[in-house]
């Protein structure tokens, strides 16, 4: 006698892809954001890294040294604490912190909040230092210019194979920390190497946040965004740009 297919059979597998509406809904609000700063000829980087890796002292360092020239407003992504607020304004730039409690990235909703807050003025360049974390910011679109990847000389050369999908959602990498080279067991070269790899497009610098060394490759390329030299960087200010995000 054969056995009931139907009471033996397992179960049918169903997927369900929560992160697709999630990710839609933080797009609209990312295309929102862009069209305000756009209409206000500001331009956001969203800085991304792992903890540790040094944003806060890279902001500290540009804004030190381009605050003379450029106005530049800062929004910081964390946990917890507002102590990276705090030490942005005592760099001297004006700074909104943003607690994501369990959250592990910023979505485009708490960037235009945020946005609301520090109401730069036009021309303005914003830098928004994400929650330290090398998966989950790489897939929320800001509305950032620009996303910028910023590693240090004390993580392993192998980080761009291991977490592709950052390093391929950036179109800068800052190797910070470059001062420590004769200190830790690091090859810059494999590192690039495997940077360019995964994303062949890349613009590295290496860089010296507390010291200072290689800085002014990543100034020029603040400068030639902030300070587009055609309105063709920015096409036609439509009207309907101009309300708030």
């Amino acid at each position: 006698m054969c056995k009931d297919s139907a009471a033996t059979a397992a179960p049918p597998v169903r997927t369900i892809h929560l992160d697709h509406p999630i990710l839609d809904k933080n797009a609209r609000l990312a295309e929102r954001n862009r069209g305000w700063l756009e209409a206000r000829r500001i331009v956001a980087f969203n800085l991304l890294s792992s903890p540790g890796s040094g944003k806060t002292t890279l902001l500290e360092r540009t804004i030190r040294d381009l605050g003379r020239e450029l106005s530049i407003h800062v929004i910081e992504g964390d946990q917890a604490t507002d102590n990276d607020a705090r030490r942005i304004e005592a760099a001297g730039a004006p700074a909104v912190q943003i607690n994501t409690g369990a959250g592990c990235h910023l979505d485009a909703s708490m960037v235009s909040k945020a946005l609301q807050t520090l109401d730069p003025k036009p021309g303005s360049v914003v830098f928004v230092e994400n929650v330290g974390n090398l998966v989950c910011p790489a897939m929320f679109d800001l509305g950032e210019a620009e996303k910028v990847l910023v590693c240090s000389v004390t993580e392993g050369e192998d980080k761009p194979l291991k977490y592709p999908h950052m390093f391929r959602a950036c179109t800068v990498l800052l190797l910070n920390k470059i001062d420590l080279l004769p200190y830790v067991a690091f090859e810059v070269d494999r590192f690039i190497d495997n940077a360019l790899l995964v994303n062949p497009a890349l613009e590295v610098f290496l860089v010296s946040a507390s010291r200072g060394d290689g800085l002014g490759g990543w100034y020029d390329r603040i400068r030639r965004l902030a300070v587009p030299d055609s309105a063709s960087r920015w096409g036609e200010v439509e009207s309907s740009r101009e309300s708030p995000p």
